[in-house]
C-alpha cells in the first residue's frame, strides 16, 4: 500500500478556522474501504480540484460532502462545527451542487434559476435582482423565458450554474459538470466559470478526471487513487513534480 499523504490546505491559519475540515474520514462498501482521507482542510476562497481515474473515490467524497452519503468513521467540520450538528436543511442551505446532468425542471429558465430562492422565502424583488444578475453574468439572460428542457447542453449547464450562484452558497460543489459537453462549448464555459470564481472568491470543490480543467480552474488540487490522497498542492507544482510513479502515470508524466 502506498503511504498516505495528508491533504492540508492551511496556509497561514493563525486564528482562522478552515471552512471545511475532514479528519480520518472512512467509507466502506461491502466491507471494503473505498475512501480514506486522513486530513483535508479547505480555506475560504479555495478552488480545490479532486482528480483521479474512474473508481478512485472522487464521487464518494462528493456524496459525503453533499451530505448524501454517511461516512462510516471520521469527522467533517463545517465552519468549525461538526457537520452532524447541523440539521440537514440547515447544512444544505449553505452549499450548492452542480452535477454532470443539469436536472432542470420542466419550467422556464428564469423559474429554474429562481427555484432555490423561492424555497428560502426570499422576496420577489430580491429574487428578480439575483436571478437577472446571474443569468446576465452567465450569458443566458436572453433565454430567461425559454423552456429549460429545450436548451442545448451548454445552455443547460449555464442555467445549473446560475441556479447555484444565486443562492450565494458558502461552498459550491461541482461533480464533473462539463463531461458531456463538446470541446468548444466546454472551453467557453470553463473560461466564464474561471472569471466568476475569481470575481466572487467562492469556495469551490470540483470533481474531475480532466487535467486541463484542473489547470484552468483550480488554486489547489488533490490526486486521489484507490480512495486515498496520493499528492496535493498547487496544480503546476504537482504536475511538475509528481510524488511517485502512480501519480506520474495518472498525470501522463
Amino acid at each position: 500500500m502506498t503511504p498516505l499523504v495528508s491533504l492540508e490546505f492551511m496556509g497561514d491559519t493563525s486564528g482562522v478556522t478552515p471552512l471545511l475540515q475532514l479528519s480520518n474520514l472512512l467509507v466502506r462498501r461491502e466491507k471494503q474501504t473505498v475512501l480514506h482521507i486522513e486530513s483535508l482542510f479547505v480555506e475560504s476562497g479555495d478552488v480545490l480540484a479532486i482528480v483521479g481515474p474512474n473508481g478512485a473515490g472522487k464521487s464518494t467524497l462528493f456524496l459525503v460532502l453533499a451530505r448524501l452519503l454517511k461516512a462510516d468513521h471520521g469527522q467533517v467540520l463545517f465552519h468549525g462545527r461538526p457537520a452532524e450538528s447541523f440539521h440537514d436543511l440547515e447544512y444544505r442551505r449553505q452549499i450548492a451542487l452542480v452535477l454532470q446532468e443539469s436536472l432542470l425542471m420542466d419550467m422556464s429558465v428564469y423559474e429554474n434559476a429562481a427555484m432555490g430562492l423561492r424555497f428560502r422565502n426570499k422576496s420577489g424583488d430580491e429574487i428578480h435582482e439575483r436571478v437577472n444578475h446571474w443569468l446576465e453574468r452567465l450569458g443566458i439572460v436572453h433565454l430567461s423565458g425559454r423552456p429549460a428542457r429545450k436548451l442545448s447542453g451548454g445552455e443547460a449547464q449555464r442555467v445549473s450554474l446560475a441556479r447555484a450562484f444565486v443562492l450565494q452558497p458558502d461552498l459550491l460543489l461541482l461533480d464533473e459538470p462539463f463531461t458531456s459537453l463538446d470541446s468548444p462549448t466546454r472551453a467557453r464555459l470553463l473560461e466564464d466559470l474561471k472569471s466568476v470564481l475569481i470575481e466572487t472568491k467562492m469556495t469551490t470543490i470540483f470533481i474531475t478526471h480532466d487535467l486541463q480543467e484542473t489547470l484552468k480552474l483550480a488554486t489547489r488540487m488533490a490526486v486521489i487513487l484507490d480512495g486515498r490522497i496520493e499528492q496535493s498542492g498547487v496544480p503546476q507544482n504537482v504536475f511538475d513534480k509528481p510524488m511517485n510513479d502512480r501519480v506520474a502515470r495518472f498525470l501522463g508524466r
